[in-house]
């Protein structure tokens, strides 16, 4: 379910890989969504656009689970050259799974030919602007996550959240800068 693409309609158009939760699905650590009916959103699933995925899932997560955040390396980046380590809050170090997850989402990307990804913001795997600090006090640091760095490693770009109306008026060739820009 959560690395399925939709098939049909959308079969000529640039796929989206778009985290599950931003999708209505309950499959956040706190076995929560992020967002619910976006109109951008439902309006790309009905173009077929849309590829979901939930890569902590995917690499076998349960929901819900502990809260995770990276530590000792800076960012996602630094978890993939093995510099850091993804800890949960129990102290579980669960950074090879967060590294299967990264690459679960790049294989379906690549399968599905998405060279774009909404991807939750926030999240160590997930996270494209900023992450969490590693303290598990709510400190935030500029940074990506696991799967965004090894998306964007790979030379797919990726929005947060905050950022769908942009990507759109990438996918619908519209100049977000207004004529004459």
């Amino acid at each position: 379910m959560f690395g399925a693409a939709m098939r049909g309609k959308g079969a000529d158009m640039e796929r989206v890989l778009v985290s599950a939760c931003l999708l209505g699905s309950k499959v956040r650590y706190n076995g929560s969504f992020r967002l619910d009916d976006h109109p951008i959103l439902a309006r790309w699933q009905l173009e077929g656009r849309i590829v979901q995925i939930c890569p902590e899932v995917a690499a076998g997560f349960s929901t819900p689970r502990p809260p995770a955040e990276i530590q000792g390396g800076g960012d996602g980046h630094g978890v993939l050259q093995g510099q850091g380590r993804v800890i949960e809050q129990t102290g579980n170090d669960v950074t090879d799974l967060y590294r299967e997850a990264a690459q679960l989402a790049l294989d379906l990307a690549r399968e599905t030919g998405c060279r774009y990804a909404v991807l939750t913001d926030g999240s160590p795997s997930c996270g494209s602007s900023f992450i969490y600090d590693g303290s598990f006090l709510g400190k935030r640091l500029a940074g990506h996550g696991t799967t965004t760095a090894l998306l964007e490693e790979n030379g797919i770009r990726v929005f947060s959240e905050d950022r769908i109306g942009e990507l759109d008026d990438l996918l619908t060739g519209a100049d977000p800068a207004g004529p004459g820009a």
